[in-house]
This record gives structure tokens, sequence and C-alpha cells, in this order.
């Protein structure tokens, strides 16, 4: 297990919450309307225990956007929201307009497109910010319980998961989801180094990279 200090957690909060701050813009202009996105607590746990405790807070199947992503750190990054909320947020992105059969007939591409700005969001600013660069793959629908959605599928077998639990208000609804990055004990450590390295530029009065004068 990796081991956070609280400075380290509150910088990588900081940094997560600037990318789904990011992420909420473009989809307040997607939408032509106000979106708040914000991000209070990160975990970092084991899939097994990632998936226990999102079964213990959803009860109804679950829908996951999901992008692959490499650089100095790589891994998975899913967006997650239970079936119920998912259908919620494709009818506030697609608009009241359309009939329900349209909207259940678009969700997916809705959502792929949502996830792929959320999780873009946060990990273009975190690698940006970190002095990073990451390969983001095309987003990829999932839909399963936790076990499914959880289940490793890459050679990480043993990959742990900072687990990010999201409020999102679009179109006045409210709509609970969750942030998972999934990445190998050395990948951890990378983020690790790298999230060390920006507390210290932050301390220097240059989180720029750039020399003081």
């Amino acid at each position: 297990m990796v081991d956070l200090s609280d400075l380290e957690r509150d910088a990588l909060t900081e940094l997560v919450n600037m990318g789904v701050g990011r992420a909420a813009t473009h989809l307040s202009r997607m939408v032509a309307d106000q979106v708040l996105l914000s991000v209070p607590s990160i975990e970092i746990v084991s899939r097994n225990d990632a998936a226990g405790l999102l079964a213990a807070r959803e009860k109804m199947s679950l829908v996951a956007v999901e992008q692959r992503f490499e650089g100095s750190f790589s891994g998975r990054a899913l967006l997650i929201f239970p079936e119920t909320n998912s259908l919620e947020l494709a009818r506030a992105v697609l608009g009241s307009e359309l009939s329900l059969e349209e909207i259940v007939d678009l969700e997916q591409d809705a959502l792929a497109e949502i996830g792929n700005i959320i999780l873009n969001g946060c990990l273009v600013v975190m690698a940006n910010t970190l002095k990073d660069n990451l390969d983001i793959s095309l987003p990829s629908v999932l839909r399963g319980d936790s076990d499914r959605i959880f289940q490793s599928n890459g050679p990480n077998p043993d990959e742990l998961v900072m687990f990010l639990y999201i409020d999102f208000l679009i179109r006045s609804r409210s709509i609970r989801g969750y942030i998972a990055l999934l990445m190998g004990l050395s990948s951890l450590e990378s983020l690790k180094g790298l999230i060390h390295g920006f507390i210290d530029r932050i301390a220097s009065g240059t989180p720029d990279g750039t020399d003081r004068v």
C-alpha cells in the first residue's frame, strides 16, 4: 500500500479539483448551463476493497466510462455512476426535449463524451501541473456490478485504486458519482514522487517550475 502524508493528500485533492473544475467549464459550455463538480475526498485502497466500498454504497447496477493512460504513471481511469443516475446525466446533457427512447438510444455516446471530458480534465491537469505527459486512450463504456467494474483486465492484477467521490450538479440535478484511478504500485510511487516535486515547487514559490529571480 502507498501511504500519502496529509500534505500529499491535500495536494493531490487540489490537483484533482483543478481537473474537475476544468471539466465543469467544458460541460457548462456543452449544456449552456452551470455545472458544478467537486471532489471532497480521496482514498487509496485495493481493488477488492474498492469494489466492496462501491457495493456498500450502490445497490443498483453501475455504468462506468474507462480510459487508459500511459506516462510516468500509467493505469486506467474510471468514471462511475449508478445506472439510474447515468440516464439522468444523459438526459441533462442531451436535453429534455428528447423522448426517453431517444435518450436511451444516445445514452452510451453521451456518457462516453462526458467521461472523456471529465477524465481527460483530471488527467491532463494533473500531468501538466506535475510536469509530465500522458497518452490517453479513447473512452469505452462498461456496465455491471462493482466486481465487474473493478475486475483486472491488464498486466497489474494487484493494482491499487485511487478512489474519489464526486459531487455533480447539472441543470439543477444532483448526481453522485465516483472517479477511480487504477495503478500498479510502481506507478503510484512515481505519482507520489511527482506530487513531492510539485509541493517543493510550491514551497519554493516556483509552482511553474521556473527559477525565482
